[in-house]
């Protein structure tokens, strides 16, 4: 099955696209609510879920097959604006700095903004070129269950506390030259994968 995929830069008018990274392994409505939150909260055009090949940083031990992770995608991205899409795989990337880059340069029209959970500021460090993501695309930090406090006291929150937005003006970091980066304290969604899996694996 064909997956869409962005098209020549000259079909794009200047937009705001948010993209929401992951392995979707599966995907799940907290991928949406984080989707659809990021549409109205950072006033984007579109987001797309871009499903990835192989999380460099994660096993391939209980990762289903990329069509399957794509397919789950598919099913929870029940809204005109939201695309699914495996364009790593096109594009040859791996690292989220690397397909960042690639995109600005492929599509200097558009206003990139990266959307990630607490739980990824957190972690972010652990990325390769971490820093470039920040400096390449607007950032969107969302709240997620038991990790907002450590996010906003780890690493990265500390390193470009000076280019955080106040959450009152999330609307302006798609158009500000990055780094600008905001966190968005919304309802929190309890739903998670790894346990989506568990339940799978418990299942008669």
């Amino acid at each position: 099955m064909t997956h869409w995929f962005p098209g020549p830069p000259s079909t794009f008018a200047r937009k705001s696209i948010g993209l929401l990274g992951g392995s979707f392994n599966p995907a799940h409505d907290g991928h949406r609510h984080i989707a659809e939150t990021a549409l109205e909260r950072l006033g984007l055009d579109e987001v797309w879920l871009l499903v990835s090949p192989q999380n460099p940083l994660k096993g391939s031990d209980g990762m289903a097959p990329l069509a399957e992770r794509l397919a789950s995608a598919r099913r929870i991205a029940r809204h005109p604006r939201l695309r699914v899409t495996d364009l790593e795989t096109t594009l040859g990337t791996t690292y989220t700095a690397e397909t960042l880059t690639l995109l600005r340069q492929r599509y200097p029209r558009l206003r990139f903004v990266w959307l990630m959970g607490a739980d990824n500021l957190i972690q972010v460090p652990a990325w390769k070129d971490w820093s470039e993501i920040f400096n390449t695309a607007g950032v969107a930090v969302f709240a997620r269950p038991t990790y907002s406090i450590r996010a906003l006291t780890g690493v990265a929150a500390r390193r470009f506390s000076r280019y955080r937005l106040p959450e009152r003006h999330a609307r302006r970091v798609p158009g500000t030259d990055p780094p600008a980066w905001v966190f968005i304290h919304t309802k929190l969604h309890p739903a998670s994968a790894s346990a989506i899996r568990a339940a799978a694996r418990e299942a008669p």
